[in-house]
């Protein structure tokens, strides 16, 4: 096993862009005690952002809560269907959204904003998902919870009022992985063909070996020490940083990465996933695969959830949102 470090940057890491910068020192004035296994928070989480109705905030976009199967075996699953006003009739795409946290923290009501925005741009039907988190539920509960709820999407797709053809599925961090992960499924599966995947900064490398791991030791948003929690207690302390961890928990892990859906790779310049993120991308492209990556200058972990004004947030938003017409329009 590969011995990780911890504390702070072992190599000078990439300046943050000013914008982010001052965010983060803004933080930094305000600093909140380490996690650990013991205080990973999940009462009231659910609460801690605005509800949906505030979030949609007057625009015409209707939403329900529903709960649909899980693995075979396992709980069944919330979700939020939204979809635009007095669309019942109409066939749209759809937007299946995975949450981030690490795989440890987070509810899909912290990325609301983000999957109602999607909603009012692109006038698609979006699912948001909510999956079971470690520790209490290792490997792989969450991402089989993920792929259980696209082949529902899929499946249930005429009563969605969804095309089957132009389901894209997305998340950020944790939720960029899990998407990651979910496109392997479906293929070494031959599950339901995804148009799409969009992966925001995904968490895919579990062996925190590359350099933009020790760049970010202690600074940015995601820090390594809340990467190397969220890796033990998914995989466990054996497999935790392996390089044998399944591919389905960590895709870095993929030893074959041909034949996947055309994927949107976006990742700061200045974050711990940098190297793991473009390195995926690379390996797409050795195999003939659509892979369309950004790497944006100075920016942290999540800096479009963090810095939503700043210019390389607008920036980013822009492209994807432009990746999202041409996937959409090419798969109809």
């Amino acid at each position: 096993m590969t011995a990780t470090a911890a504390g702070h940057p072992t190599v000078a890491p990439v300046p943050f862009d000013p914008e982010v910068q001052a965010v983060l020192d803004e933080l930094a004035k305000n600093p909140q005690p380490p996690l650990t296994r013991d205080t990973l928070p999940r009462d009231g989480v659910d609460r801690m952002f605005p509800d949906n109705d505030a979030v949609i905030a007057g625009r015409d976009i209707e939403w329900e809560d529903r709960v649909i199967p899980g693995p075979p075996g396992a709980p069944e699953i919330e979700i939020t269907v939204f979809r635009p006003a007095d669309t019942r009739d109409e066939v749209l795409p759809a937007f299946v959204n995975i949450h981030g946290g690490g795989m440890i923290v987070g509810h899909r009501s912290w990325e609301t904003g983000r999957v109602v925005d999607i909603v009012d741009e692109h006038r698609v039907v979006a699912v948001n998902v909510e999956y079971r988190l470690a520790p209490e539920n290792p490997y792989p509960a969450g991402v089989e919870d993920c792929y259980a709820a696209f082949v529902w999407v899929h499946a249930n797709a005429a009563g969605l009022g969804v095309d089957p053809e132009r389901i894209v599925v997305g998340g950020g961090s944790a939720g960029g992985g899990l998407t990651a992960a979910v496109a392997l499924l479906a293929r070494d599966r031959q599950g339901p063909v995804m148009a799409g995947q969009l992966l925001l900064c995904p968490m895919i490398d579990n062996t925190n070996t590359t350099v933009a791991s020790l760049q970010y030791d202690g600074i940015g948003t995601w820090q390594r020490e809340m990467n190397l929690l969220a890796w033990s207690c998914v995989l466990g302390d054996d497999l935790a940083f392996h390089p044998d961890a399944p591919a389905y928990a960590a895709p870095s892990r993929a030893v074959d990465v041909a034949g996947l859906p055309p994927a949107f790779i976006e990742v700061g310049e200045a974050e711990a996933f940098r190297d793991e993120d473009t390195e995926y991308a690379l390996r797409i492209w050795a195999t003939g695969g659509q892979a369309e990556l950004h790497v944006w200058g100075g920016g942290a972990h999540g800096f479009d959830m963090y810095m939503p004004d700043a210019e390389i947030s607008r920036a980013a938003l822009a492209a994807r949102a432009s990746w999202l017409r041409r996937i959409w329009r090419a798969a109809r």
